[in-house]
């Protein structure tokens, strides 16, 4: 199963390699978003600083069209062909990219708009991420009840059987934190974002994102999607575009998805993008798996020679 990884994954130089080691794939693929969105993702990709990439309206679209300038290498150099997909909240725009449901272009243009709206949420709400370590979901489900007189404190992110992420008004996030590590959660970490995703919060961009939704032309999946918003696949392409109106407000369920996975037959998988978060969560979840990653040059060169010779294996 090929993995998309969503913001955080980003970091300095995070295209450079795929740039300068395969300019007729990845090189085009980046050319194209700096013409799609008017935006200079080349360049930030390459040799843009931190402080850049860290912005939410420049940091989804930068993510997104590495991990698809990722995906044409592997698809071009090593034939890469997965027999199902899923992304992580951002990565899903990508997993839809490769199972045929966006085009590139259209993929671009929303997670533009996506962080765009979002980043506003950032300007006027007081909000926070954490992310709970060594309690179950269940509790910190609990806890975030229980922080309601201080604002909204809801579970954003099933990633793991003991880690779950929090987003909601500071001073509420930070009740969550301080209960948690009182409930005995073995740790928390505050995560560095620029506003409080995938929780009631950002229900005031639903309608502007919507009719961003409304102008993409979304297509029937070509191979099974694993939808982060239900952990489940997708049916068509007007349940994939329903499923990211929700996904903006709503938790996403990395959890579910690799549950899913396991349960369809998978045993190998690929983050394709940036990061080894996705990854990590795999290796974690099902240690007699095969997983891979695609973060730098070494990975990605090995990964194209083990497909490849998987491919020559198979037709003798």
């Amino acid at each position: 199963m090929a993995m998309f990884p969503g913001q955080g994954s980003q970091r300095a130089g995070m295209a450079a390699h795929l740039v300068r080691d395969h300019p007729r794939t990845a090189g085009r693929v980046m050319a194209e978003a700096d013409e799609a969105l008017g935006l200079p993702l080349t360049r930030l990709c390459t040799t843009g600083e931190t402080a850049e990439l860290g912005r939410t309206e420049i940091t989804q679209p930068a993510i997104l069209a590495t991990s698809l300038a990722v995906l044409e290498v592997l698809r071009a150099e090593a034939g890469f062909t997965p027999s199902a997909v899923a992304g992580h909240s951002l990565g899903e725009y990508a997993a839809l990219v490769a199972a045929g449901v966006l085009g590139r272009a259209d993929a671009l243009r929303l997670v533009r708009v996506r962080g765009e709206l979002m980043a506003g949420v950032g300007r006027t709400v007081a909000g926070a991420m954490v992310a709970v370590l060594g309690l179950p979901a269940a509790r910190v489900a609990e806890l975030c009840a229980d922080a309601a007189a201080d604002g909204v404190a809801e579970v954003a992110n099933f990633n793991e059987s003991d880690q779950t992420v929090v987003s909601g008004h500071r001073p509420a996030v930070d009740r969550v934190a301080r209960r948690a590590l009182d409930a005995g959660a073995d740790r928390v970490a505050r995560l560095d974002v620029s506003a409080p995703f995938h929780c009631s919060l950002m229900n005031g961009i639903s309608e502007d994102f919507g009719a961003a939704l409304d102008g993409a032309a979304f297509a029937d999946p070509r191979t099974t999607v694993l939808s982060s918003v239900t952990g489940t696949a997708l049916r068509d392409g007007a349940e994939a575009r329903a499923l990211l109106g929700r996904q903006l407000a709503g938790p996403v369920r990395w959890r579910g998805v690799l549950e899913a996975a396991h349960a369809a037959g998978v045993t190998a998988y690929v983050e394709v993008g940036p990061g080894r978060v996705l990854s990590g969560f795999a290796n974690r979840a099902f240690p007699g798996s095969t997983v891979r990653s695609t973060n730098d040059a070494r990975r990605v060169s090995a990964l194209i020679r083990d497909l490849n010779d998987d491919e020559r294996s198979t037709n003798r």
